[in-house]
């Protein structure tokens, strides 16, 4: 029997076996897009958008990984306050998850000029 996250799944299984009623566990995966909005914090006229993050949340990162897929030709770029990790059980900081995504990166106060123009 596969290993279940709740005990009520282990015991929907349970209760689907003694019942001779055959089921795959969690053996599909579907994609879902939800409907949003986004603001920049800040649009400059070069067409860069600077989002500026002081703490992260794993929220965040999912709502800007999905932004770069259905918006590839958005110029966001992150301004962060610190090069934390990303948990704190990670070894995985901000920096690291932005060159993963192909996100531009700086820590505050060090914009680079280029970005600006």
């Amino acid at each position: 029997m596969p290993k279940f996250r709740s005990g009520l799944e282990e015991r929907v299984a349970e209760k689907l076996e003694a019942e001779n009623i055959p089921f795959l566990y969690e053996a599909q995966k579907f994609k879902y897009v939800l409907e949003s909005r986004y603001t920049p914090d800040f649009n400059l006229k070069n067409g860069v958008v600077l989002e500026v993050k002081g703490f992260f949340k794993p929220s965040e990162r999912r709502k800007h990984v999905a932004l770069k897929e259905q918006h590839p030709d958005l110029d966001l770029r992150f301004v962060f306050q610190r090069n934390n990790t990303i948990t704190r059980n990670s070894k995985t900081r901000y920096s690291d998850w932005c060159d993963k995504h192909g996100f531009k990166w700086c820590i505050y106060p060090n914009i680079p000029d280029d970005w600006l123009l």
